[in-house]
């Protein structure tokens, strides 16, 4: 099942100053330093620590042996793990001095005492105006109204947020219809395994839309870490808050921009970027002269809020604003004359003053919402929308772009397209999924100048894709770099498989050193759902039976009994029944662990390569939890696999 035992720190505050996932990846760390008595000696260290990720490139190996010997002079001396995370503490704050050029003490009490390096710390402001966006828009729930409202000044949240239930309800008001809310466990009391669960369809979700969760996981959130709690909630108000700040949404902002190469640029700008451009596009109009570049110092004096607030509504207009010279004053003003438009809840006169950038920006975007001040030129919407993608490439687009930014690489990226185009983007991933692969002493990072530094970038991308053995004929990097749309998709078609064959085949295949194919995927599946006693198979992953959703909540309930409500499922006859199996199927596997990024309409209309990803994502769960190990693959079941035709082969998978 999916529930997981965390690593455990008995010191409380220890325990408190890492997430999960951090806890995981530095256990690991000590456990490769490690002797039989599961404790490392000091002398051992030194070349583990450097390598880890808040101390590379800033403490050498030499460096952290010389800061051991301040404190500790025996290199056999045996530590554990909760003084090996005390030690790293340590280490971690004098990276950071190093990097500010700020002395610390020479002295080391990692070995005596608590080391108090880091502590993190939450917005009380921000806190409170997400308790009171979650009271506003999920007071009508069925479930939380017995909660709601919360009370910002204690715990109370981060008591309701245990449960898993409020942030899977945030979620869909964010994007509505992420999460299908059949999936989520809604007793009044739930046990272990049910909270985990919640959690897991949490993440999963997050990711899908969006929401950057790399640091954190689900035992973080069964615990209720404040800190993770209020960025995980920030993140995704400002989704919501957000998403009609695109062409697509909002056909008006078109009203920004000049002619056609502006628009290709607009399309390109991150929702934050779009914001500050409408702002200053009104605040250009109304005479004020200063340009806004961000959430934070340029909001502190409430000028531009009072010039934006007279242009958008001059029905409230008023010079008092400006004549105060009282910034206190000024921002309470602000905030009366924003009431008049029903924008109120997300800062206070304080936020203002103090340039909170979150509270600023869920400000700002409030405003836009409610009046957005731009006008219905037909002319140039209409060519907007002649720039809009077809629906197959909006959706893969999609698709791609979450599944990179769920990665965790440097670049968070708004638009698929534009954001490859240096390469920057590409070689990121191809670092992430084939480490050492990249050249970095080849490569340019962006803003790039130089055309050909871009097409350098790319001719890499291409030329580490052809090492990967992907299906590359007559493709340059040049392609990229000009925006070719469909050899972009077929490229990132190819790594995203790439991937998902490389995970499953280091679970299942590495003793016999075998390659995994398509095929092996699809006969997994049906042998699968055929030994659980369900009668759905399926010839291919095109097969148009699927497009009713039986065979995957036969494929889940299979992996995992107990994760299928059967009574909440139709027989998925007419459009509407395959829309609620495929919806549900979509939850269902995300709250199993499956981090996946199609949509209904995949599933509806049979689209393959989504298909063989979600099959493939089945799999990748079932093998990691249930132990399987190379020896229960029946020898006849490879030969099978190797000669059935029905997967397509990598050529097809490129092109399709």
């Amino acid at each position: 099942m999916s529930g997981f035992v965390g690593v455990v720190v008995s010191d409380q505050w220890l325990h408190s100053q890492f997430t999960q996932v951090e806890l995981r990846g530095l256990h690991s760390n000590f456990v490769s330093a490690s002797n039989e008595s599961g404790k490392a000696t000091l002398g051992n260290l030194p070349p583990v620590m450097c390598k880890l990720k808040a101390l590379k490139d800033i403490l050498s190996a030499d460096d952290i042996s010389r800061i051991l010997s301040e404190s500790a002079t025996d290199a056999t001396q045996e530590i554990d793990f909760e003084s090996f995370l005390r030690l790293y503490l340590d280490l971690q704050g004098r990276a950071t001095a190093k990097l500010g050029n700020t002395k610390l003490k020479t002295s080391s009490s990692f070995l005596k005492a608590r080391t108090t390096t880091i502590r993190h710390n939450i917005s009380e402001s921000e806190k409170t105006s997400y308790v009171a966006h979650i009271n506003n828009f999920l007071r009508e729930d069925k479930f939380l109204k017995d909660f709601l409202p919360i009370d910002p000044s204690g715990n109370a949240l981060f008591e309701l947020v245990k449960g898993g239930v409020v942030l899977c309800k945030l979620i869909n008001v964010a994007v509505p219809g992420t999460i299908d809310e059949r999936a989520i466990n809604t007793k009044k009391v739930l046990n272990p395994w049910e909270t985990n669960e919640n959690h897991t369809l949490c993440l999963n979700s997050a990711k899908a839309i969006g929401c950057t969760v790399v640091n954190i996981g689900t035992q973080d959130l069964v615990e209720a870490r404040p800190h993770l709690v209020v960025g995980l909630i920030s993140q995704i108000i400002k989704i919501q808050l957000l998403a009609d700040l695109n062409l697509k949404k909002t056909p008006q902002l078109v009203e920004l921009v000049e002619d056609s190469k502006d628009v290709e640029e607009l399309i390109g700008l991150s929702p934050e970027k779009v914001l500050l451009k409408w702002m200053n596009f009104h605040l250009k109009k109304a005479g004020y002269t200063k340009q806004v570049n961000n959430f934070s110092s340029d909001l502190k004096d409430g000028e531009a809020y009072a010039h934006l607030l007279n242009a958008l509504a001059p029905e409230h207009g008023t010079t008092n604003t400006l004549d105060t010279k009282d910034p206190t004053e000024r921002a309470n003003l602000i905030i009366e004359q924003a009431e008049k438009l029903d924008c109120k809840r997300y800062v206070t006169p304080q936020d203002i003053v103090e340039g909170s950038p979150n509270l600023n920006l869920a400000f700002v975007a409030q405003i836009f919402q409610h009046r957005n001040g731009l006008s219905v030129d037909t002319k140039k919407i209409s060519f907007a929308e002649m720039m809009e993608d077809d629906d197959q490439t909006s959706r893969e687009e999609r698709c791609f772009r979450l599944w990179i930014n769920s990665l965790g690489t440097d670049t968070y990226i708004n638009n698929l397209f534009d954001s490859v185009r240096t390469g920057w983007v590409l070689l990121e991933v191809l670092d992430k999924i084939a480490p050492g692969s990249v050249n970095w002493k080849q490569a340019t990072k962006p803003p790039i100048k130089m055309p050909f530094r871009k097409v350098e970038n790319c001719n890499q991308v291409i030329r580490i894709g052809k090492q990967l053995n992907f299906s590359l004929v007559n493709v340059a990097g040049n392609d990229i770099v000009q925006g070719n749309k469909k050899l972009i998709l077929a490229f990132l078609w190819q790594l995203m498989r790439f991937t998902m064959l490389q995970l499953l085949k280091n679970l299942r295949f590495h003793a016999q050193g075998k390659e995994i194919t398509d095929a092996d995927i699809l006969n997994w599946a049906n042998k699968k759902v055929k030994s659980a006693g369900r009668k759905s198979q399926i010839d291919s992953f095109k097969d148009k039976s699927l497009s009713n959703g039986m065979f995957f909540l036969d494929l889940l309930s299979a992996v995992e009994p107990r994760v299928v409500n059967w009574s909440v499922v139709t027989k998925g006859e007419t459009d509407e029944d395959k829309k609620l199996n495929a919806t549900y199927t979509i939850s269902v596997a995300r709250k199993l662990g499956c981090s996946i990024f199609l949509l209904p309409e995949d599933i509806i209309e049979v689209n393959q390569k989504m298909i063989l990803t979600l099959t493939a994502s089945i799999m990748y769960w079932s093998l990691q939890h249930k132990a399987d190990t190379p020896e229960t693959i029946p020898e006849e079941d490879i030969a099978a696999s190797d000669e059935s035709p029905a997967a397509p082969n990598d050529g097809e998978n490129a092109s399709s």
